[in-house]
């Protein structure tokens, strides 16, 4: 049977071919053009401007923005050409990458090698590429291409690419692997022991700072700045930490995964183009070689992971861990040096300030409740986790978050939720094979999932993240024992020892079965990441209340009415009515009582708790288990507050005896 199209049709079609009396295949189309020679296109929309599919993707992109002007010639890299600016920036990044033993460093160029059609000849330094001249070396012959400071959706790109264990979320998100190490490694950092830290850091007993020579420092920066150079790219980010500029700190963080630079960009302050291109010499420099060890034969390794800080050279060296929370936590101990050293107090706390510009510090242990009690919609959030203050006020170190992941609900922290999206990078999580939702129940992992956001994320962050001077510092502890009132006001002196005590109580589970309050101690509520003596920092937090009025209080966030098992968990409502009437002001015109043992402040009445609970004694039935207990934790504060008696801060011991007097008396 044959189709015949109409007269004045397009097309017909033909009889389908056929062999032996059998058809084959499909029926031929026949045009019919109504003018002889006629092209037949579709003309609805014009053709794009395009000879060759390259030339077509080459239009999908655009150039960015041409670099903001330079103002003046007031800038490292003012009152100079464009490639003159583009040659002394890779030229500055070489420089960091450089061997020590070959005294320089490697030919770099900017851009993905994937990209690249072919390597740049060595001849040629112009504004994409710096190459110097050294002697012949299987390093000298070939570039190392740097990626740098990508934005999210270029670190997206490379992640999902060349990343396994990367993917997106439903969320929008990106889901990585930090490898073996889901956590910090406290016993694999190392602190360079000189001339200079040998008398200014706190060193033995009960410190962070375990020591390594210079000499080993520089074998295992070797080491990192070899396996980094061998790569085919690295990525660089140029930022910055601390908000305040008058105190901003320079950073340059050199890595292998595009995980770890979305990790940091999200993390450290961004800086604008303008920033950018008066950057200049980092003050800090991280050399995160990760993904390959350290050499476990090298002196005082313990491990095959090693994080290693050189105060004097302003670098840190990891090797041996893909957690890129030890970047984080790496310049925070940096900040804890070098701040101290401006008069200026680094502080591991949240922060919040009020509409009418009342500033309060946040400080507490895991499972106090210092996220949630210094994320107030009432209150703009300054910063969650680190913090300087200066004769300017607070300032956040940070430009970023990094929340804890596991069992996140939308209905308990909506703000952490709905950060999640894209530009966010989870670490570790457990996430639906098709859907990609993912189950923040889920700890196969790990159960240490983390978030890792910008700030502005959070809709009702400060920015810029600064504020003036701290009227209240809060000190929260999660007492398992039960025996800490729900609010006491301190003395400066008491808020000294218990800032440098740093208490809480973990409930932790026996073999039997049966769990009991066990005391946690971390000096400065952040014992890890110190530098100097405990006492120092203390001493540094008074001289700031005390010059500028501020009011130091410590809230339990714990049980009430007996220990854990027998008491009951602090109702959130009420803590929450406490630290209403801290920001308010409220309870610096009520009436106090003073307690035993720890002689706390503590006040009779608050607006919304019931005033029975305000001293811990009420709510006990019995008695005589209160005070056996109430004693039992005074003697743990006690102990815990030997490794500090010794330490001396002026010429005599004044201070350190004024402190110990603030502390449980019995």
């Amino acid at each position: 049977m044959e189709n015949k199209g109409t007269e004045n049709g397009a097309f017909s079609f033909a009889r389908s071919e056929s062999i032996g009396g059998r058809k084959y295949g499909l029926a031929k189309i026949q045009t019919q053009q109504e003018k002889p020679n006629e092209v037949c296109h579709d003309d609805s929309v014009p053709p794009v401007r395009a000879q060759t599919i390259d030339e077509l993707h080459s239009l999908q992109k655009k150039k960015s923005a041409p670099t903001t002007p330079i103002r003046g010639t007031h800038g490292a890299f003012s009152a100079m050409s464009e490639e003159e600016r583009h040659r002394q920036q890779l030229q500055s990044i070489s420089a960091s990458l450089a061997s020590l033993t070959r005294e320089t460093g490697p030919k770099v160029v900017k851009g993905d090698p994937a990209r690249t059609a072919e390597s740049p000849r060595v001849t040629h330094v112009g504004h994409h590429s710096y190459a110097p001249s050294f002697g012949i070396s299987d390093s000298a012959l070939k570039f190392t291409h740097v990626l740098y400071n990508l934005s999210p959706a270029e670190l997206y790109e490379q992640a999902i690419k060349y990343e396994k264990g990367s993917f997106i979320t439903s969320t929008g998100a990106l889901a990585t692997l930090s490898g073996a190490k889901t956590g910090r490694a406290p016993r694999d950092k190392r602190v360079v022991r000189d001339e200079t830290t040998e008398d200014e850091l706190w060193w033995g007993k009960g410190s962070p700072n375990i020591e390594m020579d210079e000499h080993t420092f520089l074998v295992n920066r070797e080491r990192a700045v070899d396996y980094l150079n061998s790569l085919d790219k690295v990525y660089v980010n140029d930022q910055f930490l601390n908000w305040d500029p008058e105190h901003r700190i320079k950073v340059r963080i050199v890595s292998a995964r595009a995980y770890h630079s979305l990790f940091m960009h999200n993390m450290c302050i961004r800086p604008t183009p303008e920033e950018l291109e008066d950057f200049g010499t980092p003050d800090f420099t991280i050399y995160n070689a990760g993904q390959f060890p350290c050499n476990r034969y090298t002196h005082h390794m313990t491990s095959s992971t090693s994080i290693d800080l050189n105060l004097a050279r302003r670098e840190m060296v990891i090797l041996g861990t893909q957690y890129a929370g030890e970047m984080k936590k790496g310049l925070f101990s940096v900040t804890h040096y070098l701040m101290p050293r401006r008069q200026i107090l680094s502080l591991h706390s949240g922060c919040n300030v009020g509409k009418d510009g009342d500033v309060a510090l946040f400080f507490g242990l895991s499972g106090t409740g210092k996220t949630t009690l210094s994320t107030d919609h009432n209150r703009f959030l300054i910063g969650d986790d680190e913090h300087c203050w200066s004769d300017n006020g607070v300032s956040n170190i940070e430009g970023g978050c990094y929340a804890k992941c596991i069992d996140l609900s939308r209905e308990k922290e909506p703000d952490i939720w709905n950060a999640i999206k894209f530009g966010t990078v989870v670490e570790n999580v457990v996430f639906d094979e098709h859907t990609r939702e993912v189950d923040y129940s889920d700890k196969s992992v790990t159960e240490n999932t983390r978030a890792a956001y910008p700030i502005e994320y959070i809709p009702n962050a400060k920015l810029p993240c600064v504020g003036p001077h701290p009227k209240n510092v809060i000190l929260l502890a999660c007492d398992a024992f039960g025996v800490l009132p729900p609010v006491s006001k301190l003395s400066l002196a008491q808020t000294m020892y218990h800032f440098i005590s740093g208490y809480t109580a973990l409930v932790a589970g026996t073999e039997d079965g049966i769990k009991e309050p066990q005391a946690t101690f971390s000096a400065c509520f952040g014992a890890a990441f110190i530098m100097l003596h405990p006492t120092k920092y203390a001493a540094m937090l008074a001289e700031k209340m005390q010059k500028h009025g501020a009011t130091g209080w410590l809230v339990n966030t714990g049980w009430s009415g007996g220990s854990y098992g027998s008491g009951n968990r602090m109702k959130l409502a009420y803590t929450r009515k406490i630290i209403d009437a801290i920001h308010s002001g409220t309870l610096l015109t009520t009436s106090y009582t003073k307690t035993e043992v720890f002689g706390l402040d503590i006040p009779t009445e608050i607006e919304g708790v019931p005033s029975e609970i305000l001293n811990p004694i009420n709510t006990w039935q019995d008695k005589k288990a209160y005070k056996d207990t109430l004693l039992k934790l005074g003697g743990l504060f006690k102990k815990n507050f030997e490794g500090f008696l010794h330490y001396k801060i002026g010429k005599d011991n004044n201070l350190t005896e004024e402190i110990l007097a603030a502390g449980p008396i019995f």
